[in-house]
């Protein structure tokens, strides 16, 4: 099958080209490299160097005539999508649509994977667990574009009949993810601990989130690739995690024992994040693979390997 990943040279979209280029696809990446790195590029994929609302992605795409767009270039920055709503939306929105508008018109398309956000999209809620079904209650203009992402993917699937899949993740981390820029908390506490840095929790570190290994997320995005099911689906692991407990797993993996400074807290930040996952067993026989514990470890040893 002939492919487009945008944002395939970053954290999570190389991470999903390796395993199509492994299952034999032929993958066209479309990324800037604002955030992503040439080091990430497999070998056997295709890279054009171009913004994704640009006319020199739309005409690589076109001409690529993809049977599948998977869509993963964002501006994922939610303080930025707060003192930039304008920026944030023309991303987010105009850079999908611009993609999506170049695969139809190259003739091919039948499907688009689509890196949805579950925790910025429902915003804060009661409901814990959060469901598909929640509605959406953003508490970002992130959250706000990633959400009509899915309500124009929806559209183009009654007027032009293209199959999509919405894969609503939790809070990403592992191996790839640059800790500089528009990083995790994971990345960022995992950089400074195996340089012997110190860190520090914004807020008093009570708040939660659900954080999902991106093995476990690569996996979700192959099985996307012939699931029947349409629609949007919690890619995450169901356990609530406070960063007081990711900093303590990680200074522990890490040899650290000198515990984290805090700071004020950060504007437009959810208290509580956390997704149900059972749709997404049902729907494409996917489960988590990794524990927090065993995620974060395995996170620290990469990070090692790189320094």
């Amino acid at each position: 099958m002939k492919i487009v990943v945008t944002g395939g040279a970053g954290f999570i979209g190389s991470n999903i080209v390796d395993a199509y280029v492994g299952l034999g696809h032929q993958v066209l990446i479309i990324d800037d490299l604002s955030s992503g790195q040439r080091k990430n590029v497999n070998p056997k994929a295709e890279l054009v160097h171009a913004d994704v609302r640009s006319e020199v992605a739309a005409k690589a795409v076109e001409a690529f005539a993809p049977q599948l767009v998977n869509l993963h270039a964002a501006q994922i920055d939610v303080r930025r999508s707060v003192t930039e709503p304008r920026f944030d939306v023309d991303v987010n929105v105009g850079g999908l649509l611009n993609v999506v508008e170049a695969a139809r018109r190259g003739g091919a398309l039948k499907r688009c994977v689509y890196a949805a956000s579950g925790g910025s999209m429902y915003g804060d809620t009661q409901v814990i667990p959060t469901p598909e079904t929640h509605p959406c209650g953003a508490v970002s203009p992130y959250g706000v574009s990633k959400h009509a992402c899915e309500l124009y993917l929806q559209t183009w699937k009654a007027i032009y009949g293209v199959h999509y899949v919405a894969l609503r993740y939790a809070n990403v981390y592992g191996p790839r993810q640059n800790p500089h820029g528009e990083a995790g908390v994971v990345a960022i506490f995992t950089e400074r601990l195996v340089h012997g840095r110190p860190c520090t929790i914004y807020g008093d570190g009570g708040q939660t989130r659900d954080f999902v290994h991106v093995a476990d997320v690569t996996r979700a995005n192959v099985l996307a690739l012939d699931t029947p099911f349409c629609g949007g689906v919690n890619i995450g692991t169901g356990v609530e995690t406070d960063v007081n407990a990711v900093y303590r797993h990680l200074a522990t993996a890490a040899g650290v024992t000198t515990p984290a400074t805090y700071a004020e807290g950060r504007m437009g930040e959810q208290r509580r994040s956390v997704l149900d996952v059972r749709k997404a067993k049902d729907v494409l026989g996917w489960t988590p693979g990794f524990d927090v514990a065993a995620g974060l470890a395995n996170t620290v040893a990469w990070f090692r390997s790189q320094a």
